[in-house]
């Protein structure tokens, strides 16, 4: 009985540990996400109307990918509901085609209406080929449109790809 009640407590101990460890990122990705927005704004104000009128967002502060002729990108983000965070996102991203190098983006995705929103949340959305990110610079929020429900930017941070490939982009969401 001494032996049962240690190894649920050591078990207790490991789940409050994982548990904490979890936390710990997620507060560190939404510290990111908020220093992307900042960033993202002040490379494009203009995108503040996408800010104030779409039905919510996800933020990807920190995405990585990288390719020679196969490529991948990977990233963890939160979602926003009237400028509240409600759960946390992954993205996965595989493609083919020409491309070389490897880069650092930030990533926001805008969601026109409900709909597209809740498909985001239910696990039911992924970005098929038709649909690309707009690379911020000053002014460019002003003229982007939703194509399908959905406004992407994206902000490059560090490195370089060359890229004309084929894939697309799928999504987890988990709420708080």
């Amino acid at each position: 009985m001494k032996t049962l009640k240690t190894i649920l407590a050591l078990g207790i101990l490991f789940i409050s540990f994982g548990a904490m460890a979890q936390n710990d990122d997620d507060k560190r990705i939404m510290a990111d996400a908020e220093n992307a927005k900042t960033t993202m704004m002040a490379a494009d104000a203009s995108l503040g109307d996408f800010f104030n009128n779409s039905a919510g967002y996800v933020i990807f502060p920190n995405v990585g990918k990288g390719g020679f002729i196969i490529g991948a990108a990977a990233g963890n983000g939160v979602l926003y509901e009237n400028g509240t965070a409600q759960g946390m996102a992954k993205l996965k991203k595989l493609s083919v085609g020409l491309q070389a190098g490897g880069q650092a983006i930030s990533e926001i995705i805008f969601f026109e209406n409900e709909a597209a929103l809740n498909s985001f949340k239910d696990g039911d959305f992924e970005f098929a080929a038709g649909i690309s990110a707009v690379v911020l610079k000053t002014g460019k929020a002003e003229t982007a449109q939703y194509k399908e429900g959905v406004a992407v930017f994206a902000l490059p941070k560090a490195g370089l790809m060359a890229e004309a490939s084929v894939g697309g982009q799928k999504f987890s969401y988990d709420s708080f």
